[in-house]
């Protein structure tokens, strides 16, 4: 049957030209009705909310399909310069509430749904969290591309679409347990397929060199092995403004379904193997890298992403410009975040040279042009480093164009400093030792215009310590980017009632201008208005507790001080820096010193990556902790410790609005920015904090009377490095004895000899990097001075409504404004009026 061709005289040309979709309640009633009825085959006689969840969803989702279209084709019609965000995470949460909040309709929809008997709020809650990331980098990634469109930047998000995201985690008798999150069992309604934009992607095989038409050497990757990358696409909403972008997602599959001669020949197994075997690059995120199979897996996803989405850009160029790249630089840009995709700059190279033809120069000076490097981590173990071996076997082409970029790299330093071998060793991509390794972040660096931190201090610290050389070399690459969250899920969202207090009091220009919170400022002082305030962050913290309470047999008191802490687990994060204090608070309730005590509820979760044996640990340890206080008649209400398991996206729109104390208690150095401190922040939550990351422009911004600083300077835990002695701070400190001692004699495992042995040898370790006895006596004068503010409640409640009024930095529009300023250099595109 020949292609069908609508022409304008076929009525059929008018094909997606339909009338524009209504925003009124009887316009969703209808639409609704449509979608549980025919397109889910529902009726009254269904109970699951799940398909009333999905019928609302595909409702709210035509309304965002339409303006999907329109801003695809404003951005087509005006040639605009472009950016992509390249991230391995993207921890988006649910969908249908912040789509509901971003195109205006969440209360008409409200009503909607109470006129047909249903509850928004039900229907919300049945949507599982995208299993998109793991923690910060996915949820920064998350509230980039929310400003991105909220400012009108045409911004496309690429990431993987992993069938299993991070595991669901299950507390047995105190320990994580993992299990699979398959969070797209019942399908995923916002996401569009498209397979009309699949790449192939080749791994493993050979290169062979040969002189082209023009005398020009030329190199071919053959033998490969194969698979395809699938998009599929999820429409990215700003905020009342017609704009919505795209979030590509790539999923692995092989290029044939099976081999049909095996099936018949018996081997079903064998035939679809092939299948198995690419589908398992996309099934989960972070496979445990602890082997060489996981490692490969690990690469090949990075490589998927990188080489699928720098295909997808050059591809829609070719449609436009043909095989012309002289502007190619002008016209597009590629934000790396992290280390995770920087084999990005090698693939780049492969496809202008060998696929477009283009030489060595005009493809290097395109790639150093268009490609810029976040780095998210101070932590040397976390840069991403691969054996040769490794890609040699998976990516034979591109380790030779990292070879080449290496020789004229080097070459280049040896121009600046003639002769400093040690200098060219320690910059060289390449590691040299008994097993050659791919410095990944060193590759980022060298193929990118611009090199980023994300806070001020861990941005100097790249200069001055980890990326020093580079620095040296290229100080205008550097620059710092302090991140954000968006306010539109992180205060209108996740906390509707003080977002109205607060729109009712200063108008409701924060929502896309958070400075114009600094407005609130003046209401400390007036009392009708804390106590408006305090009743709201009550609200919060019943809302907390319900929230949570099937989960747990204990009652919590809603007047104690909720003391927060919900990030991963790391040591570095010192989560048993928490937990010593913890201990500290029971040993004095044991002992009769109760007198003006403040009731405490210490509030901990965070999930341990699969393969960190001591952060598993430190998630047992807390849940013994909390075992013996919280059945201890002695301790009551007093003091109650609680592990959140399972944290999420979900779960946190729940905690932060009901937080009185936020813990950022990293050891000072070691925590690149932090998000979860501006979340706290900007809900009001008061922050006990080291002058580390992102704290210290919370710390200037709230002013130092309304923080709570403890604990060693990122200095004076360099200067104390080499002769720190934890057993001396033991000896000098009473509280730390007693504490010390019922962790030794065995009082929080006493069925379980030696289980925390190994946190007791780190802590007490002259060599533990993260110095948490160093900070202990600093951390509980600080506690103390919660405790003396939080037993004034008005006090309080005036550093919280100050804490929200100084939280304007810490919108990601602005640093996605800082963002397009200094390296994307984007034109807004208005999409309506």
């Amino acid at each position: 049957m020949p292609h069908r061709v609508f022409h304008k005289s076929n009525p059929a040309s008018d094909i997606t030209k339909l009338p524009k979709l209504g925003m009124e309640k009887k316009h969703f009633i209808s639409d609704f009705k449509h979608y549980y009825s025919h397109r889910l085959g529902r009726d009254e006689n269904c109970r699951s909310p799940h398909y009333a969840y999905e019928a609302l969803s595909l409702t709210i989702s035509d309304r965002l399909v339409e303006r999907w279209k329109k801003t695809y084709n404003v951005y087509r019609d005006s040639d605009c310069k472009k950016a992509f965000y390249l991230s391995m995470e993207f921890l988006i949460g649910r969908s249908l509430s912040n789509a509901m909040l971003n195109l205006g309709v969440d209360d008409v929809v409200t009503q909607a749904l109470y006129d047909l008997g249903l509850e928004a709020e039900e229907l919300v809650e049945s949507e599982p969290d995208a299993g998109l990331g793991n923690g910060g980098l996915g949820r920064l990634a998350a509230c980039f591309i929310d400003s991105c469109a909220t400012l009108q930047l045409p911004v496309t998000g690429y990431g993987l679409r992993y069938e299993y995201g991070m595991f669901t985690q299950q507390i047995v008798n105190g320990e994580q347990v993992e299990r699979p999150d398959h969070w797209l069992r019942m399908g995923n309604v916002w996401e569009i397929e498209r397979p009309e934009y699949m790449h192939r992607i080749k791994f493993g095989g050979r290169t062979q060199s040969h002189i082209d038409e023009h005398g020009n050497r030329r190199t071919s990757w053959i033998e490969t092995h194969d698979i395809l990358a699938m998009p599929y696409d999820t429409p990215v909403p700003g905020y009342k403004n017609g704009t919505v972008n795209t979030l590509r997602l790539w999923k692995a599959i092989a290029t044939e379904e099976f081999n049909l001669q095996e099936f018949n020949a018996g081997d079903y197994a064998e035939a679809v193997a092939q299948k198995v075997t690419a589908e398992n690059i996309t099934m989960v995120l972070y496979p445990n890298d602890a082997n060489e199979n996981g490692k490969a897996l690990r690469l090949q996803q990075q490589y998927l992403l990188a080489s699928a989405s720098l295909q997808d850009v050059i591809a829609n160029w070719v449609g436009r410009h043909g095989n012309n790249f002289s502007k190619f630089s002008e016209k597009n840009c590629f934000q790396l975040n992290d280390t995770h995709p920087s084999i990005a700059v090698a693939e780049l190279m492969r496809l202008l040279m060998d696929i477009h033809g283009l030489s060595w120069r005009d493809a290097w000076n395109i790639t150093r042009n268009t490609m810029a490097y976040t780095n998210h981590t101070l932590l040397p173990e976390a840069l991403e480093k691969w054996s040769v071996n490794l890609m040699q076997s998976l990516l034979p082409r591109l380790l030779e164009i990292i070879y080449e970029i290496n020789a004229h790299f080097l070459a280049e330093v040896s121009a600046r400093w003639p002769g400093d071998g040690e200098r060219m060793a320690r910059m060289s991509i390449i590691e040299e030792g008994p097993t050659k390794m791919v410095r990944m972040a060193y590759l980022a660096i060298v193929g990118s215009f611009s090199v980023n931190g994300v806070a001020e201090l861990h941005s100097k610290l790249l200069k001055e310590g980890l990326f020093r050389d580079f620095y040296e070399l290229w100080p205008g690459k550097f620059n710092n980017k302090t991140n954000g969250v968006t306010p539109r899920r992180w205060l209108a969202g996740c906390n509707p009632e003080l977002a109205e207090f607060i729109t009712e009091t200063i108008g409701d220009a924060w929502i896309t201008d958070l400075s114009q919170l600094a407005e609130l400022k003046p209401y400390a002082d007036d009392a009708a208005f804390r106590k408006k305030w305090y009743e709201l962050n009550r609200a919060s913290k019943q809302r907390l507790v319900d929230f949570k309470k099937f989960e747990y047999d204990i009652d919590i008191n809603v007047d104690a001080l909720f003391d927060v802490q919900v990030k991963r687990i790391h040591e570095y994060k010192r989560q048993v820096l928490n937990v010593l204090h913890v201990i500290h608070l029971y040993d004095r309730i044991k002992r009769g010193d109760t007198d003006n005590w403040v009731p405490r509820c210490v509030l901990i979760g965070g999930k341990a990556a699969p393969g960190y044996a001591m952060a598993k640990k430190i998630i047992k340890f807390i849940n013994n902790v909390s075992h013996v206080i919280n059945n201890d008649p002695d301790v009551g209400d007093k003091l109650k410790l609680v592990f959140l398991p399972n944290y999420c996206v979900s779960a946190m729109e729940k905690i932060c609005p009901g937080a009185d104390l936020s813990e950022q208690i990293s050891t000072a150095g070691k925590e690149a920015s932090g998000t979860g401190n501006m979340k706290f922040m900007m809900n009001g939550a008061l922050t006990i904090g080291t002058l580390d990351g992102a704290n210290i422009e919370i710390r200037e911004e709230v002013g130092e009377e309304n923080f709570f600083l403890f604990g060693l300077t990122e200095a004076e835990v360099e200067a104390l490095r080499g002769h720190y002695d934890p057993e001396a701070y033991i000896r000098d400190d009473n509280d730390l004895q007693r504490v010390m001692y019922l962790l030794e004699c065995g009082h929080f495992n006493r069925f379980e000899p030696g289980m925390f042995d190994d946190i007791i040898a780190s802590i007490k370790s002259p060599n533990d990097p993260w110095m948490t006895l160093a900070d202990f006596r600093s951390y509980l004068e600080a506690q103390k001075r919660v405790d003396a503010a939080y037993r004034d409640q008005e006090h309080w409640t005036r550093m919280s409504i100050i804490n929200t009024a100084a939280s304007g930095k810490f919108s990601t529009d602005r640093t996605i404004s800082e963002y397009n300023h200094d390296i994307w250099h984007l034109t807004p595109i208005q999409v309506e009026g």
